[in-house]
């Protein structure tokens, strides 16, 4: 890690709400947001978006003529990027940096026009460019009206960690000074959650906590998907306005022996939580938002992984997923979210069905995970 790099705002929408008041609101309690979904005529848990984000979605579609034919995960991204450039106070002649990634990308719009392909033997006009990846960051820097460098990517569920690295790679060359990284995730559609269930991770759960994330002694997998956005925005050095600094950042990826799993202690992680600590000691972070996705296998490994680096002293360990579900490519940033409102209000956010070990009494750092399909994890170390 060169520099010091300050989160200054960020934006998101979840089924947390859409204001950073609503989703400290929604932490605060031991209810989680995941409810049901009709899909091929069966109902199936998942986390959504309110009715009232849907509508400001709808209004924000029905705004431009250019704006109909887009994916929701790009109308998202547009949304939550509005809002955290409006927090950070950018303007768009400032030609900020862009990266945001999207694991499925523009998903219902891609079945849509897969189903009308099939049926006509046609496909429709805007069925490519409406569909490509690279939709995201560039209809993001046209909505802001910018002319810096933008990147959209796909890394599987670590996707908008990976952006986050992307910015603060710019920033620490020089070649910008400000970066909007984030995720966008709109997968509750019928294909993505059929995918989920036939690897066998999907949660069937009725009872209080459909997904028991971080619950080491759960004998099924219990991941539900869900809807999002977040937003961040990066400048170099310590801002006086900074909602929290990175002061440590980490990668890897590992050789797999199976196309979806890790190994059983997370190599992976072993070693990008090892590169964020850099000459930090381990003891001194206080609190890991971990990327649990609810599995059991995945789960386990993570949480043997921070065993491994964290030897002698474990620090208070949390997850989101079983409150909002697992959000794939933008999860990252969404965990990020809670990192930073936890540093701010120097608060723990546990997780319910869980013994909770005692929170320590100051929050100074964080350590934020995620992990994909293909081994790939980040490790981003916060502080105030």
């Amino acid at each position: 890690m060169q520099n010091i790099i300050s989160i200054t705002a960020i934006g998101s929408i979840s089924s947390l709400g859409k204001s950073s008041t609503e989703v400290w609101k929604s932490y605060l309690n031991n209810s989680h947001h995941i409810t049901t979904k009709e899909v091929l005529g069966k109902e199936l848990l998942v986390s959504k978006i309110s009715d009232e984000v849907k509508q400001d979605i709808e209004q924000l579609r029905l705004s431009d003529s250019k704006y109909k034919s887009l994916d929701n995960s790009v109308l998202y991204a547009i949304y939550t990027s509005r809002e955290a450039i409006k927090q950070a106070n950018w303007d768009g002649s400032d030609n900020f940096g862009i990266n945001i990634g999207s694991s499925r990308g523009a998903t219902e719009l891609f079945e849509t026009y897969y189903d009308s392909f099939i049926k006509n033997n046609k496909a429709e006009t805007l069925s490519s460019p409406t569909t490509t990846l690279g939709n995201i960051s560039s209809w993001v820097a046209h909505d802001l009206q910018t002319q810096g460098p933008e990147i959209s990517h796909s890394i599987t569920c670590s996707t908008a960690l990976h952006s986050m690295l992307n910015g603060i790679a710019w920033i620490n060359s020089g070649m910008c000074d400000k970066f909007l990284v984030g995720g966008s995730e709109a997968p509750l559609t019928a294909f993505t959650i059929a995918q989920m269930q036939a690897l066998k991770i999907y949660s069937k759960r009725t009872d209080h906590y459909p997904c028991r994330a971080l619950d080491f002694k759960k004998t099924e997998n219990t991941m539900v998907l869900g809807e999002g956005a977040a937003m961040v925005c990066l400048e170099k050095g310590w801002q006086d306005h900074a909602l929290a600094s990175i002061v440590g950042i980490g990668y890897a990826t590992e050789l797999l022996k199976h196309n979806i799993s890790i190994s059983s202690d997370a190599q992976c992680f072993q070693r990008s939580m090892k590169m964020a600590l850099g000459d930090i000691n381990p003891d001194e972070v206080d609190v890991i938002v971990m990327h649990a996705p609810g599995t059991i296998k995945g789960d386990l490994s993570e949480f043997k992984a921070i065993e491994k680096i964290f030897c002698n002293k474990t620090p208070f360990l949390t997850t989101n997923k079983w409150k909002i579900g697992h959000t794939f490519g933008a999860s990252g940033t969404l965990n990020i979210e809670l990192a930073v409102l936890m540093l701010q209000h120097q608060t723990c956010i546990g997780v319910p069905y869980i013994d909770n070990p005692k929170p320590p009494k100051k929050i100074k750092n964080v350590l934020v995970n995620a992990v994909g399909f293909g081994g790939n994890a980040v490790s981003i170390l916060l502080s105030i």
